[in-house]
């Protein structure tokens, strides 16, 4: 890698390859049951679309300066880690709606592994400071 590459590279120190892969898992399990939990609550497959679109969004638009390469709307940390939070309480009870109770254990057992891995972060979050380590450029 040339010294402009590793200029460019973002990592957050605090987030690791687990912490990020079972962050990813929840948020695809939660775009998969909850617009599928909602179309069973509601009785029609209509309800799908705003359910998705809102889940998608929901992290896709709000993070923490310091976080994430890309920020859309930057947000406190302890609301980045509420909509976290708010993702995997959604994909637990929607994959206990629409599979099975294997199924939620299995999923609440991603989300354990999310935030126990993600323990430095969260703490980082929750603590509404400035990062400490280089930030993306333009």
């Amino acid at each position: 890698m040339s010294n402009n590459e590793s200029s460019k590279k973002f990592d957050n120190p605090l987030d690791t390859v687990f912490s990020g892969a079972s962050r990813f898992a929840i948020e695809l399990v939660a775009w998969t049951a909850g617009p599928w939990a909602a179309a069973d609550l509601t009785g029609s497959w209509l309800a799908t679309i705003p359910a998705l679109a809102i889940l998608v969004a929901l992290p896709g638009v709000f993070s923490t300066i310091g976080d994430k390469r890309h920020v859309v709307v930057a947000v406190p940390g302890r609301i980045r880690f509420a909509i976290e939070v708010l993702l995997a309480a959604i994909a637990i009870a929607s994959a206990l709606l629409v599979w099975t109770y294997i199924g939620a254990i299995l999923v609440a057992i991603v989300a354990l592994v999310m935030f126990v891995t993600g323990a430095p972060r969260a703490k980082w979050l929750f603590s509404n400071s400035a990062p400490d380590w280089p930030l993306p450029t333009k």
